[in-house]
């Protein structure tokens, strides 16, 4: 991917780590979405063309959109897609693998929301480690002959209880709807995108009033040297907080609130 699309999937990315940062968003109904979009896109090729046609104007385009999944997905996900369909698209291709990448991911951020992504990452090697071994078990997913539905049975009933359901939702997809892509490079992508998610981490901060800009650059820096990495801060004002910060990074809480220190003593005092 090149040019307008690989800009057009890096404001695509932007917008959906906007969206998956905010807790009160069914990151879930999201990617069902997207993916739900993904097979609408990959068989109707008219449409396809149609939401990157470079003679139509943005919002035409996002009018379309509109017009036809209004109603059939949530509105962050028409929200996002009509964000897509206002860019400009090198190949109409692009857009379809764009939105499945999206998918992809959002599901990936469900599994991280519940503190799994490690899990899934881990059980997608594997996975791919077992298809590698197992030229019987290569055969049966990969054969044009046999249904989808086939497939994704055997599917369940291998991983069905054994694998995190992100996991299997996200293999099940890649073997149900290859999408060209041979079953190792369909893996690999996806263990890809578990790598950059994991790699991305997220703090929520709750501030009596809103910090300055030198606060979160220093904020900032303090959580990269305890984690390592860079971390995206989620900013949020409280002023029941009476003074500092609170920041939470996954299950683990940093607490510097006054208020949380003056309830501390209160307990004290009063055992």
């Amino acid at each position: 991917m090149n040019g307008a699309s690989r800009d057009a999937l890096g404001a695509a990315r932007e917008r959906l780590d906007a969206l998956t940062d905010v807790q009160s968003v069914d990151v879930a109904k999201l990617a069902e979405d997207l993916a739900a979009v993904t097979g609408l896109l990959d068989r109707e090729g008219t449409l396809r063309r149609a939401l990157t046609d470079p003679a139509k104007s943005g919002e035409a385009k996002a009018s379309l959109a509109r017009q036809l999944l209004g109603g059939q997905i949530g509105g962050e996900s028409l929200d996002l897609l009509t964000g897509m369909v206002r860019s400009r698209w090198s190949r109409s291709r692009d857009l379809v693998d764009s939105v499945e990448e999206l998918a992809s991911s959002a599901d990936l951020a469900t599994a991280q929301r519940a503190g799994h992504l490690d899990d899934v990452e881990d059980e997608l090697f594997r996975f791919g480690r077992i298809v590698s071994g197992s030229t019987e078990l290569r055969s049966a997913l990969t054969d044009r002959v046999v249904g989808a539905p086939a497939k994704a049975a055997l599917l369940r009933t291998l991983l069905g209880g054994r694998a995190n359901p992100v996991t299997e939702r996200l293999v099940v997809r890649l073997v149900t709807t290859p999408r060209g892509r041979s079953l190792e490079s369909g893996i690999e992508s996806l263990s890809k995108l578990a790598a950059a998610r994991r790699d991305r981490m997220v703090a929520e901060v709750v501030s009596a009033t809103p910090l300055s800009d030198q606060q979160k650059q220093r904020l900032g820096a303090a959580l990269a040297r305890i984690y390592g990495r860079q971390v995206h801060l989620n900013l949020d004002v409280d002023p029941t907080v009476l003074g500092g910060v609170r920041v939470q990074v996954g299950d683990e809480v940093i607490n510097g609130a006054i208020s949380d220190r003056l309830d501390e003593a209160a307990r004290r005092m009063a055992g």
